[in-house]
């Protein structure tokens, strides 16, 4: 490639991935529209957003590596136009089977778009280049998430939910022609095209069930099934056993036989889904720990703010979106610094400053959550939050790969995705459980300060707790309305500083684990080791 024509392929790749990470919270504020439009229940609303992510997690690591078989352009290209058709189905869904439908085929494509777009960025670029392009992908990876509420907020208010997914189509058909047109193909020459169907099995059953569980356990109860759901057919086949701890348990038993199997096979020689030496490289096994810890706390207090923006605050959705962006903006600002100090100070210091500036700014944010909360003061914290996403993100994701041969890139990188996934899914799970118990505490504790009788509170607390949404327009016919209302915006205050601290301590353990990493050095690329060849780029287009 050219000096000029190297970085061509760059922006459309960051779109596609732009696009799919952004369609895990785009849909968010669509869902109230969808209810009044296409019938969906509680429960179908509930899927419609679970069942994305689900599949998504659930299958990054068995098409990883099928990126480094059979083209990591070719998969990137495969996952895209999957993606685009799905939106397609999506937008013109009838009612929520269709849905539903459109929404697996989302999951199936993003798996497929999400690694090899890491992938071919890791073969692709090299030398100071390499850092480079890994903050801009970090930085899109954190930047998505944010406008993903402000994008479906848009949509929604001003045209209707459907184009939440119509719009995915010419995002869709710009991204698959600038990767075609520009994106050289890379891949492992010496990899079987063979698929261990085993291993792809037992990873897809075992992260499917781990993320099942995770998602739905505030939902049906994390031991035992809560009573609400005691007549639940699912339940019953579980003998009153909550279907998460059962997913769980699949999970353990899958994902153990995995390890057990890809071991047994590559003692035997044959063909495998994920090579374990990776995780003996120290920068590939710590990084994966810290990348998961860290999205942890970041996922989990992007599901509690914007609860407590609209609950407490009385914030539109639109507003909402508007006021997350700019954690977006603060991560696309800190990109290009991100490069610059990665060159001077190393990776491995870049993503340590990223830590500490998301330690202090979600600190500052629960220290000064208020309903009288200064709309500057949001702003600033959000603002620095977002920069410390952008440096940690970015470069964090360089140090993950900075040691893995080229040839592994792919199911490499599925890995570092399927960590992040799950810590997302484990950051949603913990620090969601952290506001709906202290939420429902709260508010009994706060309506019986004002001498609410104490099953009329409880009865709220649980409500507000579940179903603010429904729970929140009813206070108007409960006697001194205003006061029970300020008692239930006084508990939405001190639970969501709950979280806040909560996912400073997380974020603050994921730097910690950073000491275990080592120095690396990501502008350069590992030399040949024996399990695991080099790749050769085998055309460019």
């Amino acid at each position: 490639m050219t000096e000029r024509s190297r970085w061509r392929p760059l922006p459309f790749i960051a779109l596609g991935v732009a696009m799919i990470i952004i369609d895990a919270t785009i849909v968010n504020v669509a869902i109230p529209s969808m209810i009044r439009t296409i019938g969906l229940t509680t429960t179908t609303a509930e899927w419609v957003n679970a069942t994305y992510s689900l599949v998504f997690a659930s299958l990054l690591l068995t098409v990883g590596r099928l990126g480094d078989a059979f083209g990591r352009r070719r998969m990137f290209l495969l996952g895209t136009a999957i993606f685009v058709a799905a939106s397609l189905v999506a937008a013109l869904a009838p009612g929520p089977g269709v849905l539903i439908f459109g929404r697996v085929l989302q999951g199936i494509g993003g798996a497929l778009l999400l690694p090899s777009s890491l992938s071919t960025v890791n073969a692709t670029y090299h030398g100071r280049d390499r850092g480079i392009a890994f903050a801009i992908w970090g930085s899109t990876i954190g930047g998505a998430a944010a406008l993903g509420p402000l994008l479906g907020g848009w949509l929604t208010t001003e045209f209707s939910w459907r184009w939440a997914f119509l719009i995915n189509l010419p995002i869709g058909l710009i991204v698959a022609f600038g990767v075609w047109r520009f994106a050289p193909e890379t891949s492992d020459p010496t990899a079987t095209k063979r698929i261990d169907f085993v291993g792809a099995l037992l990873s897809t059953l075992g992260f499917g069930a781990l993320v099942f569980g995770l998602i739905e356990g505030q939902r049906y109860g994390w031991w035992h099934a809560k009573p609400a759901f005691a007549n639940d057919s699912l339940v019953r086949t579980f003998g009153g056993s909550s279907p998460s701890v059962v997913a769980f348990a699949v999970s353990a038993v899958a994902l153990f036989a995995f390890v057990a199997v890809q071991r047994l096979r590559a003692q035997q020689g044959k063909h495998i889904l994920l090579d374990l030496k990776l995780f003996e490289i120290r920068s590939f096994r710590y990084g994966n720990i810290a990348a998961m810890i860290v999205s942890l706390g970041e996922f989990g207090l992007l599901f509690a703010l914007p609860l407590f923006l609209q609950s407490a605050l009385g914030y539109s959705a639109l507003r909402t979106g508007a006021v997350l962006a700019v954690l977006a903006v603060g991560t696309f600002l800190s990109s290009p610094f991100s490069a610059k100090l990665t060159a001077s100070h190393g990776a491995r210091m870049v993503v340590r400053l990223g830590l500490l500036l998301e330690v202090i700014a979600i600190g500052f944010l629960g220290a000064v959550l208020s309903t009288h909360l200064s709309l500057w003061s949001l702003l600033a914290g959000l603002l620095v939050y977002g920069a410390g996403v952008g440096f940690a993100t970015a470069q964090l994701t360089g140090v993950v790969l900075a040691d893995v041969p080229i040839a592994a890139s792919g199911q490499a990188s599925a890995v570092q995705s399927t960590t992040r996934q799950v810590g997302a899914a484990l950051g949603t799970a913990i620090l969601g459980a952290v506001l709906v118990v202290s939420l429902g505490r709260g508010v009994s504790r706060e309506l019986g300060h004002i001498g609410v009788p104490a099953d009329q509170a409880g009865h709220l607390a649980d409500l507000v707790a579940t179903a603010p949404a429904q729970a929140l327009p009813a206070l108007a016919g409960f006697p001194d309305s205003a006061a029970v209302r300020a008692a239930v915006d006084a508990a939405f205050v001190s639970s969501t500083r709950a979280v806040a601290w909560a996912a400073a301590a997380w974020v603050l353990l994921g730097l910690l684990a950073t000491l275990l990493l080592p120095r690396v050095d990501v502008t350069k690329q590992a030399g040949d080791e024996p399990t695991v060849p080099k790749a050769d780029i085998v055309g460019e287009s």
